[in-house]
């Protein structure tokens, strides 16, 4: 495979007397790329380095690969035409938390600056206290607002040779194309108030609406021909009051629509909550109706009014899932298309079809709606939503059934010719004729293998996608788990295997669209493919002509990881990343041969002055006879003769994962992997192959033999063996603690341990139960527990918690809303009662993970600390050895 050497990206041997392990410290110190943009022309590139706690710096580059500028404390930067940049400058972090200590008030708390910089000229123009601003995209005008209080709208243009100001603006926007500036002034002293375009090139300022009164959901068109919004002259009848209002030609507006017009039902209403938008050649306008909100009865005081939910078992949707959307249903609303050609209103959504989907193409007067409403109950169970499909017609508003009953997800074809869908049930891809309302099934298992063949979850197997339609919806290319095949949407023809050797090589392709705004895949023009391979874990881009059968040609390959290339809009210059586990993922300019890559940023610099591990593929056999794959990561000045500690972490397969970075960070729920190496152990990452009914035993009969295979290696220390995981390899941890005393520590967070009281749980982050995910998904029971009682007691570790002979440390914080943090209550109360060493981290407030900075430090800390201590034989630390009371956890840390 064809190998190109990257410039200045080799791997560096950094002097190894200088070099120390990384703290936690240096984790929140560790700087990443967080935002990178090609200019259109491909000239100019911009990358931002940000550490995960401290203030960014954005670095501008020409095409030569030269730093040409640098800014720090910047928020977001953007290109801009006429070769400018504009670029958010924030005030500093310890600036910023000095004035917070000294309990600073808001309103007195330093503002963003904004920094306008020429890129040819690098001259720099600087606005202070900007509170927002838009910048135009077909055009180098801005308008922004600065201060806290200035309503005053201003707008300039980039070079600053024009201005203008409008005072009094609420709200301001411009349009996509063509330069036209929306804004809404409340202003009486010097115009009228009202709704506004100002066009900046011809000095012309429009009134659209005059009023005092509620606008909302002001949206225009791509080209700035049309304004559609919503009106109400009185602020006191929002509720219901709300009319339709276009403007064409940037001309004033004309009402179009308002509640007592026939399309809406009794009682309905035109709301503010219904999104407004054009389709892209603004033939159409979308908005909402929705029932009139009711109003609380204010003649009863609250406090006689009993405060109650009422669960009834025949809902179609969870109680619990209710509540969680019980904001956003109430805001709920019912999609109507306004054919502006023919001024016709066709209602689209009703609470029985409340799903629609369309596609941008206006030409299509087709959309799907769905209905799911009545399988609502069972999804509860089966974790599918089944629902009843319909075609409707965008002018007419005639539905016609599609499909009864499916858990597929339909979609449409650029051209509007066919929906088209991947059925899970019988592993097959269909379409649908609109034109003949019939239905094609391209696919059977016997003649194409469309689902993931390595699915080990008691559910259907999801499909691989299909990489998307060609022209005039003539043929639809669909992957499989190597190649990309092409199929007539009629199956009048076989299907072609376009990239021919994808399984022979086991080289995944998949297509790269490189262009956002495309609507079909062009077969006159070469495409970008990205390929992985699963021999060698590396990856690859190709082309491929995806015309006729070939194999794709390699533009560059090998044993390294790289992502999806940026490209720019009017160039065939792209920025990449190409990264293993011990070179940083370096932002790489090049172009669409790859024949010659630039590196930009010098992120890899970072790990000069520490200690850096590597990484190797290792392999074993399970205990049921199944061939596994891994990951061993090694520290630096690795030495076999040694014996090392080692922390196993794994959730279920990652050895795909063998060229990334890891990016070094302070990580909310597991072990930074630099980090660990750097302090001397040796982390081991295997893959699990799991048995349906048996997701613990599957976990044991894989982990514990490469475990095995790891320690007849002669390098590893079998007193010290440690396991770590979150979530559900969290789960597994307390698992293996059941079944083996090899580990000397366990870190397990966020776990379930009682399989039996998880089922009936809620997931309070959506408010789904939790029984699907037994019955069909990750949690792998496949039935119930009236009909599999036993494996949710074979599985659940709590019940054999009298046998775990190792130091558990848990984490399970109190407002996780993926596992019911009662799981680990009990996993701890259970350890407690029996006396076994055992401790909880509950970070109070925190979801599934803690999100905080302050608290992901703590964790990372005291978790090392446990392992430092069970792993190395360093001193207990205070919060391990006496505990933090209630009463000192204000004031004390304990280590």
């Amino acid at each position: 495979m064809k190998k190109i050497l990257f410039l200045l990206t080799a791997c560096i041997v950094w002097p190894l007397a200088a070099q120390k392990p990384l703290t936690v410290d240096d984790l929140a110190a560790w700087k990443r790329v967080t935002e990178k943009a090609v200019s259109d022309d491909g000239k100019w590139i911009i990358a931002t380095m940000e550490p995960w706690r401290g203030d960014a710096t954005l670095y501008v580059y020409n095409q030569k690969g030269e730093e040409v500028a640098s800014f720090a404390t910047v928020k977001s930067g953007e290109f801009a035409l006429s070769s400018h940049l504009l670029i958010t400058k924030t005030t500093p972090l310890e600036e910023t938390e000095a004035l917070k200590i000294k309990k600073t008030k808001d309103d007195k708390m330093p503002m963003d600056q904004l920094v306008i910089y020429n890129l040819q000229g690098k001259q720099e123009d600087m606005i202070d206290s900007i509170r927002s601003y838009k910048l135009s995209e077909g055009a180098p005008w801005l308008a922004y607002q600065n201060g806290r209080k200035d309503s005053t709208l201003y707008v300039r243009s980039l070079d600053g040779s024009k201005t203008a100001t409008f005072p009094a603006v609420s709200t301001f926007f411009f349009s996509k194309e063509n330069q036209v500036l929306y804004y809404i002034s409340n202003d009486t002293t010097q115009a009228k108030p009202g709704l506004y375009a100002y066009q900046p090139e011809k000095e012309a300022n429009s009134l659209i609406l005059e009023g005092k009164g509620v606008f909302k959901q002001t949206v225009a068109d791509e080209k700035g021909e049309k304004l559609a919004f919503l009106y109400c002259p009185d602020k006191d009848s929002t509720r219901t009051q709300f009319a339709l209002y276009l403007s064409e030609g940037n001309n004033a507006a004309r009402k179009i629509a308002e509640r007592t017009n026939d399309f809406l039902p009794s009682q309905w209403v035109i709301s503010e909550n219904g999104k407004l938008s054009f389709t892209k050649h603004s033939r159409r306008l979308f908005f909402g109706i929705a029932p009139e909100p009711k109003q609380k009865d204010t003649t009863i005081l609250a406090s006689n009014r009993p405060d109650v939910q009422v669960w009834n078992w025949n809902e179609d949707t969870q109680y619990t899932v209710q509540n969680y959307n019980r904001a956003d249903d109430l805001k709920k609303t019912y999609t109507v298309a306004y054919n502006i050609g023919s001024k016709r209103f066709v209602p689209l959504t009703t609470p029985e079809k409340p799903t629609l989907q369309t596609i941008e193409n206006d030409n299509v007067s087709i959309a799907l709606v769905s209905a799911s409403k009545q399988y609502g109950t069972e999804s509860m169970w089966t974790g599918h939503n089944r629902a009843n499909v319909y075609t409707i017609n965008l002018e007419t508003g005639e539905t016609k059934p599609l499909i009864t009953g499916t858990i597929a997800r339909l979609r449409l074809s650029p051209q509007g010719k066919y929906a088209y869908w991947y059925s899970p049930t019988d592993s097959s891809w269909y379409t649908y004729s609109i034109a003949d309302a019939k239905t094609y099934r391209l696919t059977t298992p016997s003649t194409f293998t469309a689902w993931n063949e390595e699915n080990d979850v008691p559910d259907y197997p999801n499909a691989h996608g299909a990489a998307g339609w060609t022209a005039d919806d003539a043929y639809l290319l669909i992957n499989d788990r190597y190649d990309i095949w092409q199929f007539s949407p009629t199956a009048t023809s076989a299907p072609v295997n376009l990239t021919v050797n994808g399984r022979k090589e086991r080289i995944s392709y998949r297509r790269i669209q490189l262009d956002k705004d495309e609507t079909f895949i062009n077969l006159k023009e070469p495409q970008l493919l990205k390929g992985f391979n699963e021999k060698t874990k590396g990856s690859g881009y190709y082309s491929a002509a995806l015309s006729s059968p070939a194999a794709p040609k390699t533009l560059l390959a090998g044993d390294y990881m790289l992502t999806t290339p940026l490209k720019a809009k009017k160039a065939d210059a792209v920025i990449y990343t190409s990264e293993t586990y011990s070179r940083y993922p370096e932002v790489q300019l090049s172009d669409l041969s790859f024949k010659r890559s630039v590196q930009l940023t010098k992120g890899g610099s970072q790990q000069a002055p520490f200690l850096w591990g590597t990484a190797e593929l290792t392999t074993w056999t399970s205990l049921d006879g199944k061939p596994l794959e891994g990951v061993i990561y090694k520290p630096a000045n690795f030495d076999p003769s040694k014996k090392y500690p080692v922390v196993v972490n794994f959730y279920e397969r990652n050895s795909e994962t063998l060229y990334s970075y890891h990016m070094p960070e302070v990580g909310r729920s597991t072990i930074d992997y630099h980090f660990y190496n750097s302090n001397g152990y040796i982390i081991f990452n295997p893959d699990i192959v799991y048995e349906d009914g048996y997701p613990g035993e599957s976990c044991f009969k894989s982990v514990m033999p490469g475990i095995a295979s790891l320690i007849a290696k002669g390098y590893v220390d079998e007193k010290a063996i440690a396991a770590q995981g979150h979530s559900w390899g969290g789960y597994q941890d307390a698992y293996l603690a059941t079944r083996t005393n090899l580990f000397a520590a366990i870190e397990s967070g966020a776990p379930v341990v009682n399989m039996f009281s998880a089922y009936g749980g809620i997931r309070w982050g959506s408010g789904l139960n939790r029984s699907f995910q037994y019955e069909h998904t990750q949690s792998r029971i496949g039935g119930s527990i009236w009909e599999t009682p036993l494996r949710y007691i074979e599985n659940s570790p709590l019940f054999d918690m009298d046998k775990v002979q190792t130091p558990i440390l848990i984490m399970a914080n109190d407002n996780d809303g993926h596992v019911p943090w009662y799981q680990g209550i009990e996993f701890f109360v259970a350890l407690k009662r029996l006396q076994k060493p055992a401790w909880l981290l509950n970070y109070m407030g925190e979801p599934h993970w803690p999100l905080r900075m302050a608290n992901k430090i703590d964790f990372q800390t005291r978790m090392f600390q446990f392992f430092e201590h069970y792993l190395k034989g360093a001193p207990m630390p205070k919060w391990m050895s006496e505990g933090v009371p209630a009463t000192e956890r204000d004031f004390e840390l304990g280590y």
